[in-house]
């Protein structure tokens, strides 16, 4: 079973990683996050929020349905891609546990 704010909260911080090191400059004051990515972090919770599979996937990298409109799809990965390697400097505990979990 997947915890959902789980979830939600490791796409907020690749998303965080990603948008830091691509576009960070685009950030408004204050946020952590550019339009644009705080955007594809949005359709990703409304996405888990509203899964078809419920509390029965583990996580949506291991999904087959694939509930995300295809520009969205490539958004999100490009996020996890960038942001997957450097998870492990940036937060190694959660690095670890949604490697372990993921499966």
């Amino acid at each position: 079973m997947r915890n959902k704010a789980r979830e939600d909260n490791t796409v907020h911080v690749m998303a965080e990683i990603y948008c830091k090191g691509n576009h960070h400059a685009d950030a408004r004051a204050g946020a952590s996050l550019c339009p644009e990515c705080q955007t594809v972090v949005e359709y990703a919770e409304a996405r888990t929020a509203h899964c078809p599979l419920g509390e029965n996937k583990t996580t949506c990298g291991k999904c087959t349905v694939h509930c995300y409109k295809p520009e969205m799809r490539e958004k999100i990965r490009a996020i996890m891609r960038y942001a997957g390697p450097r998870m492990i400097l940036h937060h190694p505990v959660m690095a670890v546990r949604h490697l372990v979990e993921k499966d």
